[in-house]
């Protein structure tokens, strides 16, 4: 990459505690991330796909500081963030923004579109009275909805209508940053490739940057860049949208291409994984997918947990296959 990272995480890891007995004590932790090295540049489209509880909601989160986080670097435009209070907070996030999974439980329904779309300008002194009301129109019609639209509450619009509205209140602020979490699976349909040409379209008109979380690899492939495959908690793989579907490397990743039937995708016959989740992180000794894998050949797999390396062209793996293959081809 020519540029530096406009957001880059080091170690970054997020422990929630599981209490129980009779005092509540703290018995255990959910490791939901857990030491992730990432790397957003400007302009770009990042997608973080997994299973469902694999961390990756949890990592927008805990990046735009929803949630702060139990320890690891946040650095944005150069900026050490993790441990900035909320005032400090209040200018960054002006250009961190996101949408989030659910459109009509993240817009308050005693609102209408107006308002809602007028609220962060509002709370960010960007603007009043006419200009606002200018601001806000301008909002709407970039994103694709009738102006008619403004004097309506969330209760009365469609699905794909909300994630505009939701879309439209995330730009209002004209951010850098954009996190797209599950952008369309509360979607029919019918409006999911509507929802995604206007992200598309968006992107390219603003030079805005997306982090993309998805479980739906159909998305991630359409709209990504470059593409981060997270498993309980850690990243297991990185690269371009064509690294990661043309030549996988990862089993974990393999697994998750095998269930995808689409033109132009490395496929393979399906791959059934076995065994269960590893969900006591003291039952984690090596790599977190050693007992599900079906390549692991090597003893050290179920020993130390492997390093996330650059196996060619910035194509990043944390393998025992690769790593030793890349020290032999080395």
């Amino acid at each position: 990459m020519n540029s530096d990272p406009i957001l880059q995480t080091k170690e970054l890891r997020q422990y929630f505690p599981v209490r129980g007995g009779l005092f509540r004590r703290v018995v255990s932790e959910i490791k939901a991330v857990d030491g992730v090295d990432l790397e957003i540049y400007p302009g770009e489209v990042m997608g973080l796909v997994g299973e469902s509880g694999c961390g990756k909601t949890t990592m927008g989160r805990t990046i735009l500081r929803v949630v702060g986080p139990t320890s690891g670097s946040i650095i944005f435009e150069g900026q050490e963030i993790s441990e900035f209070s909320s005032r400090d907070l209040g200018p960054v996030r002006a250009d961190m923004q996101m949408v989030f999974q659910d459109p009509y439980s993240s817009l308050n329904p005693r609102m209408r579109v107006k308002d809602l779309v007028a609220e962060p300008l509002r709370i960010q002194g960007r603007a009043h009275g006419t200009a606002l009301q200018e601001e806000v129109q301008n909002l709407i019609d970039v994103v694709g909805l009738d102006k008619q639209m403004l004097w309506r509450f969330p209760a009365d619009l469609s699905g794909g209508q909300r994630q505009r509205v939701a879309v439209a209140r995330a730009l209002a602020l004209r951010p850098k940053l954009l996190v797209l979490d599950e952008p369309t699976s509360a979607l029919d349909v019918s409006v999911q490739m509507q929802v995604l040409n206007l992200l598309v379209d968006l992107q390219e008109e603003f030079g805005l940057t997306y982090l993309v979380i998805s479980h739906d690899l159909g998305v991630i492939r359409y709209t990504c860049d470059r593409i981060a495959i997270m498993y309980r908690g850690r990243i297991m793989e990185t690269g371009t949208n064509n690294q990661i579907f043309q030549n996988p490397r990862h089993p974990y990743t393999q697994a998750l291409l095998s269930i995808m039937a689409q033109p132009g995708v490395s496929k393979t016959s399906e791959i059934i994984l076995k065994g269960e989740v590893t969900l006591d992180p003291e039952q984690i000794t090596g790599c977190r997918f050693a007992n599900r894998c079906f390549a692991a050949k090597i003893s050290k797999c179920d020993e130390v947990e492997p390093a996330l390396i650059d196996t060619e062209d910035e194509h990043l793996v944390a393998c025992y296959l690769h790593h030793e293959q890349s020290i032999l081809d080395e």
